[in-house]
């Protein structure tokens, strides 16, 4: 018997070697096309190192991640009325002044730009940032991931229970929904950046002058407060039908008995939904929204063709300091941070969604 258990033993062994030699070639595939340019990128990211140039490359340690990581927080003074010492108070819109929030951030050991103002308890405050740019990306890129996923999530649902339904043309509606997602960003993005032009050569300004809901010259694409919604409608436009295709493959795997049987229940459509639907797509939502939010993290042709230079996202950013200020240790170091962000998002995911590894 132990004779027997031992040869058993020694098969699984030489099983197990073998399989080990097969999966050899994969392993090399992986460390030259994932782990060396990630290395690379690594070892860049704590040099100075300039694109096609012949200075030498020092070793600068975390340098750039503290260029483009540090940040402060200082309160903005009120202006003071030389006689009275009390504040000063903007006569048209009887708000208290503040004095430059410029004068009020660090110089030494390194210069501080504004990143924004806030207001805390009637106090001002101004956050700070060595690389204000930088921090803008991520702060946008977050909330554009976000608020597209979550409205591309909604949508998709909504899009893939209405073409999951059979009825005459039904092939033809899935088509016609597919024809956003099928169309190059590069085109889309230039085609939205046509229709959102900031007078009435524009599609919806024009649209919008008939109904008389505007002046014909909104500034969709310059104004800081549409930048960021104008992205979000073209992203969700253009995204939102591979989400529902996502979904649509959900929902086609799920049997159609349960429905049945909770027909026979007496449960209504809202119920089947919540307790029945939603329950059995938590494995197809999750892939969805890691797919797609790792993603929207890593958005670059919608930023840079429609809004180039005026808005960074996290990747535009990264390739603006590469390509145009040749700094390749500087751009190395945001791709780390871009590498940490999306890392962070997708364990985020997967525990918060239960997702295991023995989940089918």
């Amino acid at each position: 018997m132990a004779k027997g258990s031992d040869g058993v033993g020694e098969l699984a062994k030489k099983e197990q070697r073998l399989a080990y030699f097969l999966l050899l070639p994969t392993f090399i595939i992986l460390i030259v096309i994932a782990i060396y340019p990630l290395g690379s990128v690594l070892v860049n990211s704590f040099t100075n190192n300039v694109f096609a140039s012949s200075e030498p490359v020092e070793f600068i340690g975390l340098e750039n991640y503290v260029e483009l990581l540090s940040m402060t927080v200082k309160k903005v003074p009120a202006k003071l009325d030389e006689n009275t010492g009390e504040p000063l108070i903007d006569p048209d819109t009887g708000e208290v002044q503040y004095e430059s929030s410029v004068r009020v951030l660090p110089r030494e050991p390194r210069r501080f730009k504004p990143v924004t103002t806030f207001s805390v308890f009637g106090s001002r405050y101004v956050l700070g940032a060595s690389d204000p740019s930088f921090i803008r990306s991520i702060w946008d890129t977050i909330i554009f991931s976000m608020v597209t996923v979550f409205l591309e999530l909604v949508l998709g649902i909504i899009v893939a229970l209405i073409i999951d339904v059979n009825f005459p043309g039904q092939g033809l509606m899935r088509a016609i929904i597919l024809v956003p997602w099928a169309i190059p960003t590069a085109v889309s993005s230039q085609m939205w950046a046509f229709m959102l032009q900031p007078n009435r050569t524009g599609f919806f300004n024009t649209v919008l002058w008939h109904l008389g809901l505007g002046n014909g010259e909104i500034p969709f694409l310059t104004d800081p407060a549409l930048q960021l919604p104008s992205m979000i409608v073209i992203d969700v436009w253009k995204t939102t039908p591979f989400m529902a295709l996502l979904i649509l493959a959900g929902l086609q795997l799920i049997p159609k008995d349960i429905y049945e049987a909770a027909n026979v229940d007496g449960a209504g459509a809202a119920r089947k939904f919540f307790s029945l639907t939603l329950p059995l797509l938590r494995g197809t939502i999750a892939v969805a929204l890691v797919f797609r939010t790792l993603d929207a993290l890593r958005v670059f042709d919608l930023f840079q063709i429609v809004l180039g230079q005026a808005r960074y996202s996290m990747a535009s950013f990264t390739y603006y300091q590469l390509i145009q200020n040749r700094a390749m240790g500087y751009s190395s170091a945001s791709s780390i941070v871009i590498f940490v962000v999306l890392s962070i998002f997708a364990v985020i995911y997967m525990r918060s969604l239960g997702v295991t590894s023995d989940e089918q």
